[in-house]
């Protein structure tokens, strides 16, 4: 069988970026194994709001785990956090940015021991330390465990998240008193009937609770003992669906672009990564179209990731996100679209909606931003859109128009119009949930 061809191969065949990455309609990415429903999407879609949910986290996300003497010099190098203040047990929304300072994508990094740490997310963080761990001459070790879509067999680690007004209820009732008092995005080490794993102070939707982390041969037994717990409590089974929406009230933008498309000293890189590569695969859509794929580049400050940075070490991209700081343009702000320009657009009854499409955002008829996270918010009665926009937009209260459709791409001007519909739209903070907002990062440590 013959090797498949690598990203830069495919690009210079191609003549751009975009001629790969560009695939008008793509359908929006679904968590794997897990069912698409349980009690249906709308009330799981509220349980973490109004209840308790569970969802399943084991399938749907690339774990790398990095051990050695240098683990912690490879990854202080190649990303933009701190590694004094880092205790063992402790997690960082891990940000590794290119030398001109544009986000590889950003990920979870817990520090498991010493010098062991385990990098969790969307392919591209780990894709990112893999190449430059091998090729750096540092001595660690790697395990790669991709998500069950490319792996075969079991994950190497089960994580179960409990989350909602309730949730620590639910999990003083498994455990049989409250879990020690344990600070956002720290963990701490529980026993539960024997079996021992890690509980992690996070979640997704913005309210109190844990993500349970430990061997995947205890998952089934740790997941039964949860929702028997809750079952008093009307605890709902999340399914793939619903959990696919829970970061666009919580302010966590999931699709950045990485910046890695163009910089030719990134030529190696691209030479190491396959066409079939999450860089590769992952689609661009929307209404928003450039030739120039660098329009779709992020800046890490502009993502809301400033309180992850730590400019007080030497690392690649440091000086290009020194001087970025300063030339923020865009904000990250959660659009409301009027009910009535949904209905308008859709229909009366919208029914399950969620797009990662790159949708232009306008004031006056001007383009003001774009979106990147687009979904259906059953309880609220609208759509909601995590996106960016220039400042001179951000205030809350700003009217203005989401460009709902997919622009064929090449071959077409950018400001061709296409007759896309117009969603009118208020401009609300980020995020969006107050409770995420104001409490959830309350007693939160940065960098």
């Amino acid at each position: 069988m013959s090797k498949p061809p690598s990203l830069q191969e495919a690009i210079d065949r191609a003549g751009s970026p975009m001629a790969i990455l560009w695939k008008p309609g793509a359908p929006p990415w679904k968590p794997p194994v897990v069912a698409p429903e349980y009690a249906g999407w709308r009330a799981e879609q509220s349980a973490g709001y109004e209840g308790v949910a569970l969802s399943d986290l084991s399938h749907h996300m690339r774990d790398l785990f990095v051990e050695g003497p240098d683990a912690t010099r490879l990854l202080s190098e190649h990303s933009a956090n701190d590694y004094e203040r880092f205790e063992v047990g402790r997690a960082k929304q891990f940000v590794p940015v290119t030398e001109r300072g544009q986000i590889v994508t950003d990920g979870i990094l817990m520090r498991a021991a010493e010098d062991r740490y385990v990098l969790t997310g969307p392919p591209a963080s780990q894709s990112w330390i893999l190449f430059h761990g091998e090729r750096g001459g540092y001595d660690v070790t790697f395990v790669d465990d991709p998500d069950s879509e490319f792996r075969p067999g079991d994950p190497v680690l089960f994580r179960y998240q409990v989350q909602g007004p309730r949730a620590l209820e639910l999990v003083a009732r498994a455990f049989g008193e409250p879990l020690p008092e344990t600070k956002f995005f720290h963990s701490t080490e529980v026993t539960l009937r024997g079996r021992g794993f890690r509980a992690f102070r996070h979640g997704m939707a913005g309210q109190a609770g844990y993500e349970f982390i430990g061997d995947y041969a205890d998952g089934a037994f740790v997941k039964e003992a949860l929702l028997e717990a809750g079952e008093e409590l009307g605890v709902v089974h999340v399914g793939a669906m619903a959990y696919a929406t829970n970061g666009i009230e919580s302010g966590w933008i999931p699709t950045p672009t990485p910046g890695i498309y163009t910089d030719p000293a990134l030529r190696p890189y691209r030479e190491w990564l396959s066409l079939f590569s999450y860089e590769g695969q992952k689609p661009l859509h929307g209404s928003f179209f450039s030739e120039d794929v660098e329009d779709f580049y992020t800046s890490p400050w502009e993502l809301g990731l400033g309180r992850s940075i730590s400019l007080d070490h030497d690392f690649v991209g440091r000086d290009a996100l020194r001087r970025a700081r300063d030339e923020v343009r865009r904000t990250k702000v959660t659009l409301v679209v009027d009910p009535a320009s949904v209905r308008e657009a859709f229909g009366d009854d919208l029914g399950y909606f969620l797009s990662y499409g790159r949708y232009r955002i306008e004031a006056g008829g001007e383009l003001a931003g774009i979106t990147f996270y687009t979904g259906h918010i059953d309880r609220l009665g609208t759509i909601l859109a995590l996106s960016l926009v220039d400042e001179e937009h951000a205030r809350p209260g700003t009217e203005v128009e989401l460009v709902y459709g997919e622009h064929p791409g090449l071959g077409t001007a950018p400001d061709a119009d296409l007759g896309f519909a117009r969603l009118r739209a208020t401009v609300q903070p980020s995020p969006y949930n107050e409770y995420a907002r104001t409490r959830y990062r309350e007693d939160a440590t940065t960098a």
